[in-house]
């Protein structure tokens, strides 16, 4: 039990507010239902959650010591109640997660709960399937991160053996990833190959685009196929076969195709004319092919997964069945 005084600065709150902010890693379910339980007291008794408090109120808090901790990102999972998860596959040793756009991987800079790897943590310490306090040092972890603004499939790595592998078949791309993006125009040839060099500015988070080898450019290949047509619009599916920063969203612009909704590699004007302000690019569908021995992951051999849905080629190519692409692709 802890025990906490209002101060002058703090007089007048409603409780359930005052304890929100003096105990930032409780979820919001946890603390109404504290209240109610009469795990969180003021001056003994228990109070309603909008009761005010004053100045001299002490609260007696029954609540877990991990709760009192400094925020960090190591224990944002604490402050996520439902964890809100679209799982494509999981088994006892990975779990393929559906990233929305708008969602981080990982908290940028500033202490977030709203992350990828705060749900998939919280998703499995809830299940019981993962017991930090109990674990000298590994914790659930993405093997693989995604722009903000991109969505797709993040796959995340529940042991360490697990992240072992999955990390060294990610560094020998024994794990192919498609992607589906919206591009302004029709590629010519319709289907081909990108193959250049990226150089990136770390303090802009930008690459541009090279034609020969320089210091510090990267090579970037990218094979791409044209799925269908509606407008000025075109539903095109890439296929990486290296993994660079912004490989995609760079390639395709440099090539007279840019991303629908891309603010840094796009145009302005054509996106404004969609109303778009995120990239059109999506991570849908993954295939561990695992040419070389994969351990206690050998039975994904040869599996792949992909998303149930991607919105703007539904939006903007009425493609809401993405078996529509398996027969494209035949």
């Amino acid at each position: 039990m802890k025990e906490l005084t209002v101060k002058q600065n703090d007089a007048g709150q409603r409780l359930d507010r005052f304890v929100s902010k003096a105990v930032p890693l409780l979820p919001e379910s946890l603390l109404q239902k504290y209240i109610r339980l009469k795990r969180i007291k003021v001056n003994g008794k228990g109070a309603k959650r909008d009761s005010r408090l004053s100045v001299g109120d002490v609260l007696q808090l029954y609540i877990n010591d991990e709760f009192f901790e400094k925020p960090r990102e190591e224990n944002s999972y604490l402050k996520v109640g439902t964890p809100k998860l679209d799982i494509v596959y999981e088994d006892e040793n990975i779990i393929l997660a559906d990233k929305k756009p708008g969602v981080l991987c990982h908290s940028a800079g500033v202490w977030d709960y709203n992350t990828l790897i705060a749900n998939i943590q919280a998703y499995m310490a809830q299940k019981g399937e993962w017991k930090p306090r109990e674990e000298n040092s590994f914790a659930p972890a993405l093997c693989n991160r995604i722009d903000r603004n991109t969505g797709g499939i993040v796959i995340a790595a529940k042991n360490a053996e697990a992240l072992r592998i999955l990390n060294d078949k990610i560094r020998g791309r024994e794990i192919e990833k498609y992607y589906l993006c919206a591009v302004n125009g029709r590629p010519r040839p319709a289907d081909g190959r990108l193959e250049n060099y990226l150089f990136k500015d770390a303090a802009k988070n930008q690459v541009y685009i090279r034609s020969k080898p320089e210091p510090g450019a990267k090579t970037a290949v990218t094979e791409y196929r044209t799925l269908c047509s509606e407008g000025k619009l075109s539903l095109v599916e890439c296929h990486l076969l290296t993994g660079r920063t912004h490989q995609i969203r760079a390639q395709m612009s440099h090539a007279g195709w840019p991303l629908l909704g891309d603010g840094k590699y796009g145009s302005e004007r054509f996106n404004r004319g969609f109303g778009e302000k995120g990239q059109a690019l999506y991570s849908y569908r993954l295939i561990f092919s695992f040419p070389t021995d994969a351990g206690i992951l050998n039975y994904l051999r040869g599996k792949e997964f992909r998303v149930s849905r991607v919105e703007f080629a539904e939006k903007y190519f009425g493609v809401s069945d993405l078996a529509f692409i398996e027969e494209r692709r035949k």
